[in-house]
């Protein structure tokens, strides 16, 4: 009797939940098993039919499937490895889902399992972490990263890159090099500067925090990353630091420059500057990918009176569409809307719109 089509987690967080997620809706008939220090995760991921074996601790029932993802923390991943070689079957393919990849290959290649392992990166993600933030579209339409190595079959990474592309992501191949320098470009250090930029509002605010209840609009949109786990991201900086470090000395290098063009008042050279980014910012593809990935973001102006929000919650609840984020908006600054909410996806966004017009909402996107 042939074995269903089995894949392991060894980690249960946002984006390992969110590809589990993936493959339950999209793979149905798939056996998900799941190892995670958080039992409450673990319990929740059960209860929702989302995973249908959990463990308390890696084990070679755990490790009997025909995909093994990485799915904790860098450092956890590379702890996790060296329990794996007994472990495995001969049809396990182990993956991960991190965005440093440097660090993990020259781990597989010690450990001696090159022929088994395609290391993979959703390009995707959220300021909030944790399983119970994860959702399966968080996938839909993303890149996702394939960093195979040269001993793994080609038969092995086209299967994989299919499987991927059945989740709902786009697969895309990369060597080990370019990824970890383009994320160090993408996301790595956008990160830092959104960190450094809440830093220095909060060191530079006075004692009636003015500076912070007037950062609305433009501020939060561009420092919404640093809301995300200071954990993870200790240890993606110390795992990809020679590449970040080389796009931080950059950007010290731009913004020297630009700081000496304004005392200058060099007004032709800040037109170019301001020009030539927002005609760049605009050529990018309009996708969910990347660390400028598309935001499903609408406000509408609805009226000033008591179950007006619950209102519209309930008209697109009823219309199975799911409200990622909500928040009324009270500096209108770049925005027309009082109420601002962000869907999960491109087909939900839309379908929102119609539904909302219809009922005579206006509708700002």
């Amino acid at each position: 009797m042939n074995k269903a089509f089995t894949c392991s987690f060894l980690g249960l967080g946002l984006i390992g939940g969110s590809l589990a997620r993936a493959i339950r809706e999209r793979i149905p008939g798939t056996l998900i098993k799941a190892y995670d220090v958080d039992t409450h995760a673990l319990e929740l991921a059960v209860s929702e039919g989302v995973v249908n074996e959990s463990f308390s601790e890696i084990s070679p029932l755990l490790c009997d499937c025909d995909y093994l993802f990485l799915c904790a923390p860098v450092q956890i991943n590379l702890k996790h490895l060296e329990l794996l070689p007994p472990l495995l079957t001969d049809r396990t393919l182990i993956s991960d889902v991190g965005s440093v990849k440097g660090g993990i290959h020259k781990k597989i290649c010690e450990l001696g399992l090159e022929d088994r392992f395609i290391g993979g990166h959703p390009m995707t993600g959220s300021e909030r972490y944790g399983y119970a933030n994860s959702h399966a579209s968080l996938l839909e339409n993303a890149y996702y990263v394939l960093t195979p190595t040269e001993s793994v079959s080609s038969e092995r990474v086209k299967q994989f890159h299919d499987f991927v592309k059945q989740t709902g992501a786009i697969p895309y191949l990369l060597e080990v090099g370019r990824h970890d320098r383009a994320t160090a470009a993408i996301s790595h250090l956008p990160h830092l500067v959104a960190s450094s930029l809440v830093n220095l509002v909060k060191e530079g605010d006075d004692e009636e925090t003015t500076l912070k209840t007037l950062a609305a609009g433009g501020f939060k949109d561009i420092t919404r990353i640093a809301s995300s786990s200071a954990g993870l991201w200790q240890q993606i900086c110390i795992e990809n630091r020679e590449p970040i470090l080389d796009f931080l000395s950059l950007y010290i290098e731009h913004l020297s420059n630009l700081r000496l063009k304004l005392e200058k008042n060099d007004s032709s050279y800040l037109y170019d500057f301001f020009e030539e980014a927002r005609i760049y910012r605009e050529s990018f593809m309009d996708s969910r990918s990347g660390p400028l990935m598309k935001q499903y973001v609408l406000n509408l102006d609805i009226p000033d009176k008591t179950g007006a929000i619950a209102t519209v919650a309930t008209l697109l609840a009823s219309h199975a569409i799911s409200i990622k984020n909500m928040g009324i908006v009270h500096n209108r600054e770049f925005q027309e809307g009082a109420l601002r909410m962000e869907l999960y996806s491109a087909s939900e966004y839309e379908k929102a719109i119609d539904i909302l017009s219809k009922f005579g909402y206006s509708i700002h996107t």
